[in-house]
């Protein structure tokens, strides 16, 4: 099984060519250029150097929110043009679901936090075990602190925390002392491999997602909603 995977979901830029057993090429890129500018520079990059076509594809994977977005909607349109024009199945990815799976091998929470600026983190909880990773609360936006409060409140231990969120917010990570782990650099930012391994497990399963159905999850509004919102009262 062969799923072409796209990440534009944060800051980080990222494609992946994974197979169900193996990762044949990641691209990924964590400086200043926009998505736009990159990302089909590093499909094309993907699949010409390791001779893949479109036809050769069993899925094309996206991470599906929340994050940025104008960085949701580029990746979305790439990976819907994309899944459209070859006729290649489609599968979403949450992107904190993929962020956790960085630490599939990790035996314990995992909370991946990313920077939703206002103050707030888009975040969930995870247990990993026996190199799977679950989600064990509802994906939100929150404030550090509130996320603090949370895991004290859980009475948990030992928490490996990662995401751009968890190095903004450092010094709320670090009310928690001893109970934090912190990975590695390279494992603490979204990897289009975590996604396309994700898909691979989902197309295995044989479950894949509408074109026309699959939509970016935001989990809060928009500026644009809140001051249609506003107007609206």
């Amino acid at each position: 099984m062969l799923v072409l995977a796209i990440d534009s979901a944060t800051p980080v830029a990222g494609v992946a060519l994974v197979a169900e057993d193996r990762v044949i090429k990641e691209i990924f890129l964590n400086y200043r250029r926009t998505h736009s500018q990159t990302l089909m520079v590093m499909v094309n990059e993907v699949l010409r150097e390791t001779e893949t076509s479109l036809a050769d594809l069993d899925g094309i994977a996206v991470t599906s929110g929340p994050g940025s977005f104008t960085g949701l909607r580029i990746g979305m349109a790439t990976a819907k043009g994309l899944a459209l024009g070859s006729g290649r199945a489609l599968v979403g990815i949450p992107t904190l679901d993929a962020l956790a799976y960085n630490l599939c091998m990790f035996e314990g929470y995992i909370c991946p936090l990313l920077d939703a600026r206002k103050n707030e983190v888009y975040t969930a909880l995870y247990q990993g075990q026996g190199g799977q990773v679950e989600r064990i609360s509802e994906y939100r936006a929150c404030s550090p602190s509130e996320l603090v409060e949370d895991v004290c409140s859980r009475g948990i231990e030992r928490v490996a925390v990662l995401g751009d969120g968890a190095r903004r917010y450092q010094e709320h990570m670090e009310s928690l002392g001893s109970r934090v782990i912190r990975p590695p650099a390279n494992l603490c930012l979204p990897r289009a491999s975590s996604v396309g391994l994700l898909a691979v497990s989902r197309l295995q399963r044989g479950e894949s997602d509408q074109v026309h159905d699959l939509i970016p999850v935001y989990v809060r509004l928009s500026e644009a909603e809140n001051r249609l919102a506003s107007k609206r009262l």
